[in-house]
């Protein structure tokens, strides 16, 4: 299992990740208003502004003060040496 760091020293589990995205859209503000509704968001942001939400496989919705590029950064960089060890 390939742990991300989305701040804080939070991870998330890679291959769970579905999307990363930017919190700013009203159809996302939608998404993290229906998941805490449904008691499925995880806030990672430890109180500091959310710039990322990360949609998982298993409907949870996570929210990072990461910004999204870092996070998608981190993923591919991740995603790349998982790669290279399996070749």
């Amino acid at each position: 299992m390939t742990l991300l760091n989305i701040g804080f020293g939070n991870m998330v589990a890679a291959e769970r990740i579905i999307s990363i995205v930017s919190p700013d859209a009203a159809p996302v503000k939608r998404l993290v208003q229906d998941a805490r509704d449904s008691g499925m968001v995880i806030d990672a942001s430890c109180g500091k502004k959310t710039l990322s939400v990360i949609v998982c496989d298993s409907r949870h919705v996570v929210l990072s003060s990461l910004p999204t590029e870092s996070l998608v950064s981190r993923l591919d960089s991740l995603l790349s040496q998982e790669n290279e060890a399996q070749q």
